[in-house]
């Protein structure tokens, strides 16, 4: 990779080539033009008011505008939260507030329903992209009366983003990082980046996840500092992503398990159909992947599937790729940064045995608190400095990791653990699942019992046929305890548009109100 990672460079050698391209629609941006439009979006930022370590949020689906003011703020030092379009208007207003968002970038089609709960005072610059609306800045028109020369006191920008709240109220992750000098890499992007899975100026990379999401945003905004071309999709449709990565000759990509199952569920005719040779490097992670559904891939596409543990903190990762993965099946890897440690009830006690199931921590990774929440930053760390993400697992005697599941979802059944992930990984594999959650419901005598929701795929089965097909099909392969002893049926999963889970949404409907962690 070149010693300087920044559109303006790649700007000054190679202006005329792509940066980034709207799958669906074929709107582009030479790096010529994305370092003009970041430079003029920098200036309209110091005209308003706003200098290093200042804060903006934005909330605008997947386009160039997306990343026209993402650039802005990352050349100018300024923090930049990006937040779910899925969102209630009650949920953006309080992560613009939590965040000390300063300006408010909003597509002007998703401002309407905002402006109830939105200061409407100096304390927030509202600014529309996408088309005008009377009584707010237009972003096009603030850009249009500033020069596409940098600013004078340029610095690195950083996201601050907030947890998916899977399982709770979303947390600002605030990371020691931002104000270096122009053009530096976040730690963890370069390991992921670099050392992981090598992109460079030749990489065409496809995105197709919701970039307000830390991994498709952090790996996008990383192709425009190396020299990529990333071409971003709208929305994931598992054929169109096939047509895609034949048509542009993609050689990295970064998704997640619930992308694979879509794309494995195809007809094989359509399956068939696309040239996928021209990937290198497949990374997938946010959730974990059923061994069944990562070997299918693998049989398809070659070992070029790299899989890493982290998440939006930062504080540490793991990695592996597939030849590993095929001797370790399961694992999600050894760290690569941090040291990982699996801890007991006492989380400042000392690390448990090789093989004992326990909490998983960082040692010696990158810092990171909760904006806004020195509760749950302490609830995350141990005296020592060691820090988690609230996940459940042990290592093998090489030292690679195996999640679980996450320590919230463990269910507790006449005082045995028993982790629901292991219980969806094997209903995944039934042709007529096409998504599944797996939780405790009460149980009077047992505490909890193990409850299946599924979204069903086209079968002739009724409900009640399917259902004990499905707890004979997951007894055949588990222990009875692990399996469900009842199975219910939805439309939809809830799931984030990056394949996270929320589980909350459907276990909150088997639990009185008083019960609920």
């Amino acid at each position: 990779m070149q010693d300087i990672k920044h559109p303006s460079f790649h700007a000054k050698t190679r202006p005329d080539k792509i940066a980034y391209e709207i799958a669906e629609t074929g709107e582009s941006l030479t790096y010529a033009e994305l370092d003009a439009a970041s430079n003029r979006g920098a200036h309209v930022l110091r005209d308003i008011g706003l200098g290093p370590a200042a804060h903006v949020a934005l909330l605008i689906e997947n386009s160039l505008d997306f990343l026209r003011v993402c650039w802005s703020a990352q050349r100018s030092g300024v923090f930049y939260t990006a937040i779910s379009t899925h969102l209630k208007a009650a949920e953006v207003a309080y992560i613009v507030a939590d965040c000390g968002a300063r300006a408010f970038f909003v597509s002007a089609h998703l401002l309407p329903p905002l402006l109830e709960d939105l200061p409407r005072d100096e304390s927030l610059r509202i600014i529309t992209v996408g088309a005008r609306i009377a009584g707010f800045d237009f972003y096009d028109d603030l850009c249009a009366l500033q020069p596409a020369t940098p600013i004078r006191d340029e610095l690195t920008g950083q996201d601050l983003l907030y947890s998916s709240g899977t399982t709770g109220r979303p947390k600002g992750v605030e990371l020691p990082f931002g104000g270096e000098p122009l053009g530096t890499l976040m730690p963890i992007m370069k390991v992921l980046g670099e050392q992981m899975c090598g992109m460079n100026g030749e990489t065409r990379y496809l995105s197709p996840a919701p970039l307000y999401h830390a991994a498709p945003l952090r790996f996008t905004m990383l192709c425009g500092s190396v020299g990529a071309t990333a071409i971003v999709m709208k929305k994931f449709d598992a054929e169109r992503y096939l047509s895609l990565v034949e048509t542009h000759r993609i050689t990295h990509t970064q998704v997640v398990p619930t992308m694979f199952v879509r794309m494995l569920k195809l007809d094989p005719g359509i399956r068939a159909k696309f040239d996928v040779s021209s990937l290198q490097a497949v990374v997938h992670a946010a959730a974990p992947c059923p061994e069944d559904v990562k070997q299918a891939m693998i049989d398809w596409w070659g070992p070029i599937l790299l899989e890493y543990y982290a998440g939006t903190e930062g504080n540490g990762v793991t990695i592996i790729d597939s030849h590993q993965w095929l001797a370790h099946r399961g694992s999600v890897g050894r760290a690569l940064l941090g040291e990982l440690k699996i801890l007991g009830e006492d989380k400042n006690g000392e690390p448990l045995p090789t093989g004992e199931v326990g909490d998983v921590y960082f040692a010696g990774g990158n810092p990171f608190a909760y904006l806004n929440a020195p509760e749950q930053t302490a609830q995350a760390h141990n005296a020592r400095g060691w820090s988690t993400l609230g996940d459940v697992g042990y290592l093998d005697e090489e030292g690679y990791l195996y999640l679980t599941d996450r320590k919230s979802y463990t269910i507790i059944s006449g005082g045995v653990n028993i982790y629901p992930q292991e219980t969806e990984n094997v209903l995944i594999g039934h042709p007529a699942v096409a998504d599944v959650a797996v939780f405790g419901v009460p149980h009077e005598e047992m505490g909890e019992a193990v409850k299946a929701v599924v979204q069903r795929a086209a079968t002739g089965l009724t409900d009640d046929q399917l259902e004990a097909e499905l707890i004979a099909y997951c007894r055949e392969r588990l222990s009875r305890l692990k399996c469900p002893a009842s199975v219910d049926f939805v439309t939809d999963m809830p799931r984030t548009p990056t394949g996270k889970l929320i589980k909350r949404h459907l276990r909150d409907r088997y639990w009185p109100v008083k019960a609920r962690s």
